[in-house]
């Protein structure tokens, strides 16, 4: 992972191609405004009236579409696309942010959609963070300090508030609303127009406002090549936690004597685990003093 002084436009260390051609030149259109501290890498188009600001990187062949506004220290990686109206970087909406120096970084193959708001973290030297493949529909948003995996969907109008943790294929209908600090595990499916304000476990399927558990995501298990065999025994600890009369200890003690363990069913326990060790039924909310 990167660290805030190391560059996305080349990993260290790593050994260069050698190339007859020399690398393309990015393009900036006449009307955008760059700052001259930008790093800029090969083949980046810059498109109208976007703005650059100072202390940002942007990976090779990432295109900006017109109107787009990249603030101060932001990351962008290799090979996004950002369309008209999204503003990355921008300070987080956080009474506690004082002007510390904090980070927004965008991993590769980010497709980012119109008027999408990622904000930079609170805390000197804190980072917000996506990983790569993901896209972002619409007017999404992103706040300060959170922590979303790679080949997640996030569709339009949703609002995902700070010190949020999003899982690795994650998927969130359209006009959602996600507390802050809570975490949501990997292939969970979110319905549209759900509030979430608790923790959603991985492979889950979760709706409504608030927003509760009500299969597993049977679907996203296959596409993503869960054995039949894997699946049912995801559905057998489903049932313990959601359908019995058990609590969550007595049903995680249930799932450790009674299924057969795989790394997803390990997976899942661990998550729910660190929900139950959390506070509020959120594994990242603090407790209270």
């Amino acid at each position: 992972m990167l660290s805030p002084q190391d560059s996305p436009l080349g990993t260290p260390g790593e050994k260069a191609v050698v190339s007859e051609l020399p690398p393309p030149k990015p393009r900036i259109h006449p009307t955008a405004i760059v700052d001259p501290s930008a790093e800029i890498g090969p083949g980046v188009q810059i498109g109208p009236y976007c703005i650059v600001e100072e202390d940002v990187w942007i990976g090779a062949g990432t295109l900006l579409h017109s109107h787009v506004i990249i603030q101060k220290h932001t990351r962008i990686g290799r090979e996004c696309q950002l369309h008209a109206g999204a503003n990355i970087g921008g300070p987080p909406q956080d009474l506690k942010f004082k002007g510390e120096k904090s980070y927004a970084w965008l991993g590769d193959h980010n497709i980012i959609r119109e008027s999408v708001t990622i904000h930079r973290a609170t805390g000197e030297g804190n980072v917000t963070r996506l990983g790569d493949h993901n896209m972002l529909m619409a007017y999404a948003h992103v706040g300060h300090n959170c922590e979303i995996g790679s080949h997640v969907m996030i569709a339009s109008y949703t609002g995902i508030s700070g010190h949020v943790t999003v899982e690795d294929y994650a998927n969130f209908g359209g006009i959602c609303g996600v507390h802050q600090y809570c975490r949501v595990g990997t292939l969970a499916m979110i319905g549209g127009m759900s509030g979430v304000s608790l923790d959603v476990p991985p492979y889950m399927l979760a709706s409504g406002r608030p927003a509760k558990v009500y299969d597993i995501n049977v679907r996203g298990l296959r596409r993503a090549g869960i054995s039949a065999k894997v699946r049912g025994e995801l559905r057998a600890a489903y049932k313990l936690l959601y359908r019995s009369d058990l609590n969550v200890s007595q049903a995680l003690e249930a799932i450790e004597e009674e299924i057969e363990k795989s790394p997803e069913l390990n997976h899942l326990l661990d998550f729910i685990r660190i929900t139950k060790n959390g506070y509020g039924g959120r594994g990242n909310n603090p407790a209270p003093l």
